[in-house]
């Protein structure tokens, strides 16, 4: 597909000048806060014919069309299974490599009474994995208990003390969930000790551990059409091949859609395929018939909305579940999520939220800390990765602090404290970065390591640190030969403001859910100036809240850009300006309206004289 790369950073300081010194001053500060340093990359559309059978074909309007293709959705067949996902479309479980020897030992175990401990991660993909697979497997007759393993004292995956709780319990059985891939030596143990280990994982696979099955679609062997699963949704997959089995009714186990739903916005894992699926149904359950633990989860965070999105997933309940495990255990986030009812859930919903609170003051005091570490070290002038450590650096919080220091210096960010004795932390990627491939390529200098492209988690010796900081800024810049990568902004298609109406919001609400690999439409209108509605909003004037139009006078539009305050001034002045948003609809008091969801502004290259809005 043809991609079309808008002017850069410096490009942007050259329209700059001849400007007034204010105006000059608020756009260099927002090129140095990350605002206007990313590079516009506008699709130029796909074949005008193949657009025009396909809107004809659909029904719909050719801007659509251009996004299913831009999509590879190329055909009237495809496009309508893309915008009427099914649940009869879920691929056969038993595709899955040792799925049959999975669910056949499920069976031995609940005709022999075992005991099974369900053992899951501590983050939102594994205590919603343990959720579903604890309840699920609890309801057909199975002896169940569950494990989180703590996060200061065990750290991330299967754990020694995990295996010690069950042979101490009696349990004959262990289903790790989201976890188990790189624990080869804690199968090991817990085979010698007469336990069985199912595993259902979805990190990257290298020699697998000798489990007695190990679930996991992106092993090298493993036939399962589909490659993006969550962690919680391997585990779902088992329990689906169990029901097959078993002659359960489906609709017990699509009642935890979810949980898995909640997995997949979380660990942002592709929103195509079985995933879309999954989750447009979840979606609806988490509207219509919301589990205890989960309103009472909205109830703190103030959520008013009938309509969950997946964005609502991502950043309002989320944190919030993560906030469990990351503060004070994720078991806690796992009773939440099993409550039967609001008087048992809402307790623990308070304490979660309190949990979230402190999550978000460390989170700040971190990487203030962080950002000084960086401006004092000379190492970072010059470098293509930033691997930062405190020993007192709460172990919780420094895989969103990495994710905070890529957003501001767009570099693969390792951010490590100590603890018991070893270097331990988290890791955020950028394009073009293969997390678990760069410290593959750095395994000598670790004890331990596992994750995706984009996320991972490490530990080493502290006596290994400066040796790894540079191996990993060796690898990183070898791998972008030496270049200085800068944030890639994808623009859907360029429009006019007369092509924004109701009936095209409409058809785009067709594409949600919206994640990865899908993600929400972006478009580009070039030439906007103030309407005469823009002003600063919310603390200290931080964002920005707009009503545009073009300059010879069009209809006005309002929008919110956030964390762009800064640009009012520059507006005001009459400056037109050329803009990336999405759309969305704004209700306020009775009156439903579009609304731009500003993601980028930039001084229009060529300046005509535009006389101020009063």
């Amino acid at each position: 597909m043809k991609i079309r790369v808008e002017y850069t950073k410096m490009q942007t300081i050259a329209v700059c000048k001849g400007l007034h010194s204010n105006e000059q001053w608020a756009v260099e500060m927002a090129i140095f806060a990350g605002l206007m340093e990313k590079n516009w990359q506008v699709y130029s559309g796909a074949d005008p014919e193949q657009t025009g059978r396909l809107a004809a074909a659909l029904g719909v309007a050719p801007l659509v069309a251009r996004l299913l293709l831009q999509r590879g959705i190329a055909t009237a067949e495809a496009a309508y299974r893309f915008f009427h996902p099914d649940l009869r479309n879920l691929h056969d479980p038993f595709l899955m490599a040792d799925m049959d020897v999975a669910v056949s030992r499920l069976e031995a175990a609940r005709a022999r009474g075992e005991k099974v401990l369900i053992y899951g991660d501590y983050d939102v993909d594994g205590t919603t994995a343990v959720a579903l697979v604890h309840s699920f497997l609890s309801a057909q007759g199975f002896f169940t208990s569950y494990y989180i393993p703590d996060r200061h004292r065990e750290g991330y995956g299967f754990s020694a003390a995990g295996v010690a709780f069950a042979r101490e319990g009696g349990f004959s059985l262990i289903i790790t969930l989201d976890c188990g891939i790189k624990d080869r030596d804690r199968v090991l143990l817990a085979t010698e000790a007469g336990i069985d280990v199912i595993i259902c994982d979805h990190h990257n696979a290298g020699e697998l551990p000798p489990a007695l099955a190990v679930l996991n679609p992106k092993r090298p062997d493993c036939p399962y059409p589909y490659k993006g699963l969550s962690g919680c949704g391997v585990g779902f997959k088992l329990m689906q091949a169990y029901s097959q089995r078993a002659g359960i009714e489906p609709g017990r186990l699509f009642a935890f859609l979810d949980l898995v739903t909640i997995s997949i916005g979380a660990d942002i894992v592709p929103l195509t395929g079985e995933n879309r699926i999954l989750a447009r149904f979840g979606l609806a359950l988490l509207q219509t018939q919301r589990r205890p633990g989960i309103a009472a989860l909205l109830e703190q965070a103030d959520f008013k909305k009938s309509a969950l999105t997946i964005s609502d997933v991502v950043f309002l309940l989320a944190p919030r579940i993560n906030a469990a495990g990351r503060i004070f255990s994720g078991t806690q986030a796992v009773a939440l999520l099993v409550s039967d009812s609001g008087e048992d859930a809402r307790p623990i919903a308070r304490a979660i939220e309190e949990n979230n609170k402190t999550r978000k003051a460390l989170d700040s005091a971190i990487t203030g800390g962080a950002r000084q570490l960086i401006a004092a070290d000379p190492f970072y002038t010059d470098s293509f990765a930033t691997v930062v450590y405190q020993p007192d650096w709460h172990k919780g919080v420094v895989g969103i602090v990495a994710a905070r220091l890529v957003e501001q210096f767009y570099k693969p960010t390792v951010v490590l404290t100590e603890n018991e004795g070893k270097l331990t932390g988290s890791a955020r990627s950028i394009a073009g970065i293969d997390l678990y491939e760069t410290l593959s390529k750095c395994a000598p200098l670790l004890e331990q390591f596992g994750g995706h492209t984009m996320a991972a988690g490490l530990s080493l010796k502290p006596a290994n640190f400066e040796a790894f900081r540079e191996a990993f800024d060796r690898v990183v810049g070898e791998t972008l030969g030496y270049r200085r990568p800068t944030p890639q902004l994808p623009i859907d298609a360029e429009l006019s403001f007369d092509a924004l109406d109701h009936n095209l919001f409409q058809q785009l609400e067709w594409f949600q859910p919206f994640g990865p690999e899908n993600m929400t439409p972006l478009f580009l209108t070039r030439g906007l100036v103030d309407a005469g509605g823009t002003r600063t909003v919310g603390n200290d004037g931080k964002h920005l809240k707009l009503q545009l139009r073009r300059a010879d006078g069009s209809r006005a539009i309002d929008g919110i850009a956030f964390d762009m305050g800064h640009l009012a001034g520059m507006l005001k002045e009459g400056r037109a300006a050329d803009v990336v948003y999405s759309l969305e609809e704004n209700e306020w008091n009775g009156r439903v309206s579009l609304q731009l969801m500003v993601r980028d502004i930039r001084l229009s290259a060529n300046q005509a004289s535009v006389t101020p809005a009063s």
